[in-house]
């Protein structure tokens, strides 16, 4: 037969009760309500802040063994691309067409300027290694 209640969990709620009906904790009643908090639901794309707490480089530099020279100027394409993303998303509706193709757009900008800093070699590695890397970032967060 199983128990619904344990001992604990009603030793638990019995120290609740006599804890809410001491004077002490009555002592704010007359003090005025705060305003209802109105809650307007998440936004379909929050932006991303183009100064994130975690680098989204270094997994990247780690990877594929990067210069320091590369390194920033993958930096300044992966924060330029995020300020483009965040406009984009600001411009255009969520899931809509227009959004789509802007994506798309800043995608196919965002990883010629990465083949190009990287040279073939780097940038082929990079592709096939983007799991690993993704995974490295998942850990950062």
């Amino acid at each position: 037969m199983p128990v619904l209640f344990s001992p604990r969990l009603l030793s638990g709620v019995a120290v609740l009760l006599l804890a809410s009906s001491c004077a002490i904790f009555h002592r704010h009643r007359d003090a005025p309500t705060p305003p209802p908090v109105v809650k307007t639901g998440p936004t379909p794309h929050p932006p991303t802040p183009p100064t994130a707490a975690r680098d989204p480089a270094a997994p990247m530099t780690s990877v594929l063994h990067l210069r320091p020279e590369q390194t920033t100027k993958v930096r300044q394409i992966l924060a330029s691309t995020v300020e483009q993303v965040n406009t984009a998303r600001q411009q255009h509706p969520a899931q809509s067409p227009e959004l789509n193709a802007a994506l798309r757009r800043i995608n196919t900008s965002s990883e010629a300027q990465l083949r190009q800093v990287l040279g073939p070699t780097a940038y082929k590695e990079l592709q096939t290694k983007r799991p690993q890397i993704q995974a490295q970032m998942q850990q950062r967060q």
